[in-house]
């Protein structure tokens, strides 16, 4: 018998507690993508899943599990506590992942839709869980990007089709007064089919018109 031999069979047996600690603290880059990726037990096992998904959250928050798989978890995993774990990743990937997760609770999202990078706003800006609250401050907001706002502009037309005409309307309003807004999405807007959309995007083009550093926007 080697001297590796007793080691292999040492976490035979552990605690849930036990287990989740040293995965927490685990420098085993090849143990902890292991754990990651491994298959979910069944459900209907209830001891196995909950397990489980706690050994996820203790690697999901564990730096030195490889950022690839950390990605992984954010954008598959269901599990709130792994969810939550994930959105403070010092890496913008990973809460970008989990921004995009459609299985985020709203609260989730909001938070996310505020993240210093603007890759993590667009993400949470474009989940399905966004409020419509979170969707107006976004397409009011001078940091939304040019795609995401061309996203949000055709909410209730484009996207989300059955979306209420309201709000919908609000946001692609929004969309149309803010400065950030490229030409296209502009002049798409202006042919809205909602005067109040309409009118403000028709008045954007004509500043711009008359600006010749937005011309180009």
């Amino acid at each position: 018998m080697t001297d590796e031999e007793p080691q292999q069979n040492d976490n035979i047996g552990e605690t849930l507690n036990v287990s989740y600690e040293r995965l927490r603290h685990s420098t085993d880059t090849a143990e902890l993508s292991e754990v990651a990726r491994a298959p979910l037990p069944d459900s209907a096992d209830q001891a196995a899943f909950s397990r489980s998904t706690a050994l996820l959250e203790a690697v999901a928050g564990n730096s030195h599990t490889p950022v690839g798989d950390r990605v992984f978890l954010a954008q598959k995993m269901p599990f709130p506590n792994v969810l939550v774990k994930l959105s403070g990743d010092a890496e913008p990937s990973v809460r970008a992942g989990v921004a995009g997760n459609i299985s985020d609770k709203n609260w989730l999202v909001g938070r996310l839709a505020k993240d210093d990078d603007a890759q993590v706003r667009a993400a949470a800006l474009q989940n399905p869980q966004a409020s419509w609250r979170i969707r107006l401050e976004g397409a009011q907001a001078e940091g939304t990007d040019a795609p995401t706002l061309a996203y949000l502009a055709g909410l209730g037309t484009v996207n989300e089709q059955d979306a209420p005409v309201i709000l919908a309307t609000m946001v692609r309003q929004a969309v149309a007064l803010n400065s950030r807004t490229d030409l296209e999405t502009l002049q798409t807007l202006a042919k809205d089919s909602q005067p109040d959309v309409m009118l403000a995007a028709q008045h954007a083009l004509q500043q711009r018109s008359q600006d010749p550093d937005q011309v180009q926007q």
